[in-house]
């Protein structure tokens, strides 16, 4: 009988703890989503087969797209220092990556060839013409793979602050896979996802990659943050298929045999990011660099002006 009492209390107790833990999930969403910082108010839905997929057109001229850093915080408002002067002499195109930003978040393994697709999929269907791709930190890696695979997609390429060729190469382990299972649970991992992407850790991250904490994080803090969260905090899946990295892909072999321009532009005050283009420059001889003094992951938000001539010198050119 006693035994029967344990147990009936202990289920009461997993109940009444789930859902509690369910209730301050649901709050997190409702009070990281309050602001509304991200509106689909000026963009357009692809309807690609895995979700549907938010993004921009704006301007005339030959058309260039803007991928964003592949991160759950991240979104296609990474690009807003610089857009509305490209757009000047390009037709841009900026979207958000499935299971970020505004785009949907559904629940599958998310890898590497999922966004080589998705990237060739919107050039084709949408873009409809060879395009030129600014492409930011680890979306750098499946840029590079859509090119290999399909090279009269692209024009030239430009990579910002590229991701570590030893990095991505990293294969999934028993280690990382469960991980992904921890975090792709209903509710522990979405708890322990939603203390990770914190309000205080977003803005601990964000800082570390700008060089000065002016501010540009402030502005785009709530971004980010709210980025995370958006769609019931869906973004985990993204985050668990990373962190078992299923995301990851060894780029070399593509690297070597691309025959397109690259050129990589970078914060010179990143950590070990002048051994990493080496790296790159070893594998593709004719990849280019340019170092923008005074900033870090994003010197395309902290150094538009600078950035932008590079852009021009490049695109133009």
């Amino acid at each position: 009988m006693k035994i029967k009492n344990k147990l009936k209390y202990a289920i009461l107790f997993g109940t009444v703890t789930a859902f509690s833990i369910s209730i301050i999930n649901k709050l997190i969403y409702v009070s990281a989503t309050l602001k509304n910082n991200l509106s689909p108010a000026k963009g357009k839905y692809y309807n690609w087969r895995f979700g549907k997929v938010f993004y921009t057109k704006q301007g005339t001229g030959s058309p260039l797209l803007l991928i964003h850093d592949l991160d759950v915080c991240s979104s296609s408002s990474e690009w807003r220092e610089v857009v509305k002067k490209l757009s000047i002499n390009h037709t841009v195109y900026t979207l958000d990556l499935l299971g970020c930003g505004l785009s949907d978040k559904p629940y599958l393994t998310y890898t590497n060839y999922l966004y080589v697709q998705l990237i060739s999929d919107f050039i084709k269907n949408v873009i409809g013409h060879k395009t030129d791709v600014i492409a930011s930190g680890f979306s750098s890696s499946f840029t590079i793979m859509a090119c290999h695979n399909d090279s009269s997609l692209f024009h030239k390429i430009m990579l910002v602050n590229p991701d570590d060729l030893l990095q991505s190469n990293f294969a999934p382990s028993k280690k990382s896979m469960a991980l992904k299972i921890l975090f792709d649970s209903p509710i522990i991992g979405t708890l322990i996802y939603n203390i990770i992407f914190s309000k205080n850790n977003v803005r601990s991250s964000l800082l570390e990659k700008l060089h000065s904490s002016s501010g540009k994080t402030i502005l785009y803090l709530d971004e980010f943050y709210e980025a995370a969260h958006l769609q019931n905090c869906q973004g985990k899946y993204l985050f668990a298929s990373m962190k078992g990295r299923y995301t990851n892909v060894n780029i070399i072999h593509a690297l070597k045999e691309i025959n397109n321009s690259i050129y990589i532009v970078a914060g010179n005050n990143q950590d070990k990011i002048k051994i990493r283009i080496e790296n790159y420059s070893y594998y593709n001889p004719s990849v280019e660099s340019f170092f923008v003094t005074d900033t870090r992951n994003y010197p395309h938000i902290e150094k538009p002006s600078v950035f932008l001539e590079q852009v021009n010198i490049f695109f133009d050119n």
